[in-house]
């Protein structure tokens, strides 16, 4: 084997996960928009792809990283859907803010793809899964029945290796745990391969988005959620 030939080798057989982080919003659609004081508003779109870089230079030491955005643009939830299977990602991390009308709502949560019954779970769906009306809405919700079906056991084992890490990331920065959850996410079911939701933080509680503009809450955030993406890994690799 030529020596360049198996360096290429060595390199793709190191990085042999794909995953995709996904970077809520974009463009026009801000997401959440928080205020620090009267004059300085922070969108949630800004938040996330600063979150999701953070997470890929910890992850891509060690596997392939791709973001479905690396500058502020605009990126339906099919376009997100389309990348995920253009780069066959094994795996799909979508980064968001929270936001909530109770201000002193705080904390951070993590989502897998399924089937619930929790009314505060729903309001988080609907915020998410604003940018698909009418049609699509019956369309994907059959599509979202086939994939539960197909994903639901490996994105629940990766959510809690997930959370489980960051419950011990965020300790020290003050969050709070308001655990893992089912919802019903259409950019989820979408890329049809295990995933995440991330909530990061509640950019309403401005005590809360405070800590979340912090250098020290964005580097424990991000390497929380790289380890426990290793750990999961790891863990279905096997001994």
């Amino acid at each position: 084997m030529r020596p360049w030939f198996l360096l290429i080798f060595l390199t793709l057989s190191a990085h042999a996960n794909v995953i995709l982080l996904d970077p809520g919003h974009g463009g026009e659609e801000t997401g959440a928009v928080g205020k620090l004081d009267k004059s300085r508003r922070v969108f949630e779109k800004d938040l996330c792809l600063r979150l999701a870089g953070k997470i890929k230079h910890h992850l891509e030491k060690t596997h392939t990283v791709f973001l479905t955005r690396s500058f502020d643009r605009a990126v339906s939830l099919q376009e997100r859907a389309d990348i995920a299977d253009k780069v066959k990602a094994d795996l799909f991390i979508s980064v968001h803010f929270n936001s909530s009308t109770d201000l002193k709502a705080h904390g951070f949560e993590t989502y897998y793809l399924d089937n619930n019954h929790d009314a505060a779970v729903r309001k988080v769906e609907k915020q998410e899964n604003i940018s698909l009306k009418g049609e699509d809405l019956v369309v994907n919700q059959i599509l979202i029945d086939l994939t539960i079906q197909q994903t639901v056991q490996a994105s629940r084992a990766l959510a809690l290796a997930v959370h489980g890490q960051l419950k011990g990331h965020m300790k020290p920065v003050g969050i709070t745990n308001r655990g893992v959850k089912k919802g019903l996410f259409y950019v989820l079911a979408l890329s049809k391969r295990p995933g995440l939701l991330l909530e990061a933080g509640f950019v309403s509680n401005m005590k809360e988005l405070k800590t979340i503009q912090q250098e020290e809450f964005m580097e424990r955030y991000a390497l929380g959620v790289a380890n426990g993406i290793r750990d999961y890994l790891k863990k279905k690799k096997g001994p």
